[in-house]
């Protein structure tokens, strides 16, 4: 179903032997000025998106939740999650996204810290607000990064994934408070593979053991420790994120509920209709009907 919108027409697709190097570094006067229906427009992305709003107020909805956000806010959107905006002034700052690979190291040790700290950076689900000490240094490599991505100059993919690291680490620093001490942990490792996993395969693979089978472990060991790492089983990892999808279809798609349940490899729509209600707490036809709810208010 997929509503993806790419970012506006100066995308840089950057490759090398082995894979597809994705950055996109926008000011979001541009994205504004050139679609006034960008930000309210819902729609979903292929990469990671991270949103600076220097200055700006309004509300963000990201898959069916709502939050405010004001001057000074950094919003952290996931690939394939549903978002819009609403703005109640005209926005100052950056949109970047950018594919897990860009932020690939020589060193497997470095590479695995970094997804450790996008995986966290990314379990985020409001705005957070950066340190005011921190944001001269943040505007300047962010204006750096423009000035580097708008040129076509020699080694331009690695200065600006030099410059895009550093930059997180200041998002990382204020996340965790140092981010030396983040390191992966064999469970974290773990987790991360089988969201990775779940991500790409969640339509077709609805079991444990499916998993368990791909990442050769057994299922009552993936559970334990997907358990552990996040409070949660496995099965229910991949419940919500087929309920995820689903509500996703009901709200967005226009698609009714035999189509959406084929969609999701449902041959059966009672089934399907159960699990909804099960995974939702709600039947299908009732959540349909249902708005936005504004988490908190201004």
């Amino acid at each position: 179903m997929k509503s993806t919108e790419n970012f506006i027409s100066r995308a840089t697709q950057q490759k090398t032997s082995d894979n597809q190097l994705i950055f996109e570094i926008n000011s979001l006067q541009q994205l504004s000025e050139n679609n006034p229906d960008y930000f309210r427009t819902p729609k979903s992305m292929d990469e990671f998106t991270i949103i600076w709003m220097i200055k700006g107020n309004g509300v963000y909805h990201i898959d069916l939740q709502s939050n405010p956000f004001h001057d000074n806010s950094i919003l952290f959107i996931k690939p394939g999650q549903m978002h819009h905006h609403e703005l109640i002034d005209k926005p100052v700052g950056y949109s970047i996204s950018f594919s897990e690979s860009f932020l690939s190291m020589e060193s497997q040790e470095l590479n695995s810290i970094y997804h450790t700290s996008i995986f966290k950076m990314f379990a985020v689900t409001k705005a957070i607000s950066i340190h005011i000490e921190t944001l001269p240094d943040m505007e300047n490599i962010a204006e750096k990064m423009v000035k580097e991505f708008e040129d076509n100059n020699l080694f331009r993919t690695e200065i600006l994934r030099r410059y895009f690291k550093i930059w997180l680490i200041y998002i990382t620093r204020q996340l965790e408070g140092n981010v030396e001490w983040i390191r992966p942990t064999r469970n974290i490792e773990m987790v991360q593979q089988f969201m990775g996993l779940l991500e790409k395969n969640y339509k077709k693979q609805k079991m444990v053991s499916d998993y368990a089978s791909m990442l050769s472990v057994t299922p009552n060991y993936l559970n334990e420790i997907i358990k552990k790492t996040t409070g949660y089983a496995a099965g229910h990892h991949i419940r919500q994120r087929i309920a995820l999808e689903a509500k996703r279809q009901a709200r967005y798609s226009g698609n009714c509920m035999k189509e959406i349940a084929y969609f999701l490899g449902f041959v059966d729509m009672a089934h399907f209709s159960k699990f909804f209600k099960n995974a939702t707490g709600m039947n299908f036809t009732d959540f349909k009907k249902e708005k936005f709810v504004l988490a908190s208010s201004f």
